[in-house]
């Protein structure tokens, strides 16, 4: 399938269904959730941070990130969509280097660094528009542009303030808004209301589930760190399990060795 059939594809997934779409971290586990069915996949900068040795909030360097999608979109045949944060210092570089890596949609942030402050709404709708125009010098003028607003994740305004940015983004090029942290489903359903485009939800343990989201109007769920979270959790539970008691017990339904190794296997024959 062609960089602008997935595209296609991916936008198709969040206008006409509802996208449920899982977030991973590196190869191994891109292949893991292209095989349990997902029909697109999402990286996360958290999770792809932590596999690297550094903390999340736009500690990665442009190069990292890049090899890190070429990895994930080298591994499924599915579309993926990049977390890009907050576009590495260098937007136009940015975009041209994860289009060239097999990405075909990406995550782009409205915050400066993690906590904020933010880029205004004139500067981040520019930002939007230089990643629209950089993704079609790179070939790829379909590239789906998810973009971020973090005034609610990080407490620096309210759902008016959101509602602003989103038809702002919208107006700019963005294909969908992405608000984390907004979970109430008043609040959701009021901005689904007032979105020209796509909202999408970062579900989580506790929260609204797909069926919740999806009433309120969500049409893109993502799942951020929380699998990866997931996975690290694991290998503590392991090693406090193997150092106190002695037992294996959280390792019963573990992936199969030979399962695990042969989705990596085909994609690397000669």
């Amino acid at each position: 399938m062609t960089a602008t059939a997935k595209a296609d594809l991916l936008r198709s997934l969040q206008t006409d269904s509802v996208l449920l779409l899982p977030n991973a971290w590196d190869a191994a586990s891109a292949a893991v959730i292209a095989a349990a069915g997902a029909p697109a996949i999402a990286t996360t900068s958290a999770g792809l941070s932590w596999s690297l040795g550094r903390p999340d909030g736009q500690a990665l360097s442009r190069a990292d990130a890049i090899d890190a999608v070429a990895r994930i979109a080298a591994a499924v045949d599915v579309p993926v969509t990049a977390d890009i944060e907050g576009g590495y210092d260098d937007l136009t570089a940015t975009i041209t280097g994860v289009v060239a890596a097999g990405a075909v949609g990406v995550n782009l942030e409205d915050s400066q660094a993690a906590g904020g402050p933010l880029y205004t709404i004139e500067e981040q709708s520019a930002r939007i528009r230089q990643a629209r125009t950089a993704a079609t010098q790179a070939g790829l003028p379909g590239l789906v542009l998810n973009a971020r607003t973090d005034v609610i994740l990080f407490g620096l305004g309210d759902l008016d303030q959101a509602i602003a940015r989103t038809l702002a983004y919208a107006e700019a090029g963005a294909d969908s808004i992405f608000v984390p942290g907004l979970l109430d489903l008043a609040a959701l359903r009021t901005l689904c209301d007032a979105s020209p485009i796509p909202v999408n939800a970062m579900a989580m343990a506790g929260g609204p589930d797909v069926a919740a989201l999806t009433g309120a109007g969500v049409r893109r769920i993502s799942l951020g760190s929380a699998v990866a979270q997931a996975a690290y959790t694991t290998a503590r539970q392991v090693t406090l399990e193997l150092l106190g008691k002695g037992t294996l017990d959280s390792l019963d339904g573990t992936f199969d060795y030979g399962e695990l190794n042969g989705l990596l296997v085909a994609r690397n024959r000669p």
